[in-house]
């Protein structure tokens, strides 16, 4: 007969997917991890296979064997717009794996990871920037974060180019100085930014590295470069503009409220990145409390799954219980 499993839970980013099989008492009964969530380059069912692939994986590793899966919550990258949910659900419950289907983007997972209940709002920061706000009667807020063209700024990948821009001209004569032109080619070994452009535009150092020049950037800040810490401040900027516009949208601007903090780069604990989130954020929302998420997503991605069916606190408890 074997056991139930109240809900899937499905992380997916980029770079890998987390899946976690629920009990109905809020008991982990398998997890696997398998390859990342990527249907812009391969295409919607080819993506959904890993999705596939990873949950073959935490059924073969459940001790009992799974009988029967009722609610399949699925947080994923890439689903950043609401008609791209839709055509993920339709996907997904096309495969059959429970009763019911949801698709949130992945915003959403760490955001429910880091609060007791589905209220708040999560801005991440890791290659790119996200925000996302929820409350108890279902409302949301959110915003497109699919780069430059939807109004975001910040993010790894961003931090990193903005970096080289700064450290380019500066070297070049057209912008004023900074020590970006010293560590940023320094951190590869490079005497120069001309040879660290040379490197990244021909390949020797691949594309995927560049993400190893935003620490550089902080180091740089956290030494007194105007030009590096000006950087700094305006990411923070950036967080608290898109905490408090969707803390406004969900009338939450001045109750006491989460803002939780995740991603690469905000996880990482900057000084002055934190301490001027912080103030700032007191200006525009004095009772909201910045936590920074530790806990893994897809522990937020089988809470919302909870919320959807309904389970008793307890559940809820026994699961956070497992992860934390």
């Amino acid at each position: 007969m074997g056991v139930n499993a109240s809900v899937v839970a499905i992380d997916a980013g980029n770079s890998k997917t987390d899946v976690a099989l629920i009990g109905e008492d809020g008991t982990v009964l398998s997890t696997a991890r398998g390859g990342g969530f990527q249907p812009p380059t391969v295409g919607v069912e080819a993506a959904v296979d890993v999705l596939a692939s990873v949950l073959d994986g935490a059924l073969a590793a459940a001790v009992e064997p799974v009988g029967s899966i009722g609610h399949v919550s699925a947080c994923l990258a890439n689903a950043d717009l609401p008609v791209e949910e839709e055509e993920l659900t339709r996907a997904l419950l096309e495969r059959g794996w429970g009763r019911t289907v949801e698709v949130r983007n992945d915003t959403f997972a760490i955001l429910r990871a880091g609060v007791d209940e589905p209220r708040g709002v999560a801005v991440v920061c890791g290659a790119g920037i996200n925000c996302v706000g929820m409350v108890p009667d279902g409302r949301t807020a959110r915003f497109p974060a699919i780069g430059r063209i939807s109004g975001d700024w910040g993010g790894g990948s961003g931090l990193a180019e903005e970096a080289m821009w700064f450290a380019a001209r500066a070297e070049d004569g057209r912008g004023g100085p900074t020590e970006l032109v010293r560590t940023l080619p320094g951190h590869f070994g490079l005497g120069s930014v001309y040879e660290l452009i040379e490197a990244l535009h021909r390949g020797r150092i691949p594309y995927e590295r560049r993400h190893e020049l935003t620490p550089v950037l902080f180091a740089t800040s956290t030494a007194g470069d105007p030009v590096a810490s000006a950087l700094v401040d305006r990411l923070a900027d950036e967080v608290v503009a898109l905490a408090s516009v969707a803390l406004g949208r969900l009338e939450l601007l001045d109750e006491e409220v989460p803002v939780v903090l995740g991603g690469s780069v905000l996880a990482a604990r900057h000084t002055r990145l934190d301490e001027r989130i912080a103030g700032l954020l007191a200006e525009r929302a004095p009772k909201a409390v910045v936590r920074v998420v530790s806990q893994p997503p897809v522990l937020g991605a089988a809470l919302l799954g909870l919320d959807r069916t309904g389970a008793a606190p307890e559940v809820h408890s026994r699961l956070r219980t497992h992860y934390n």
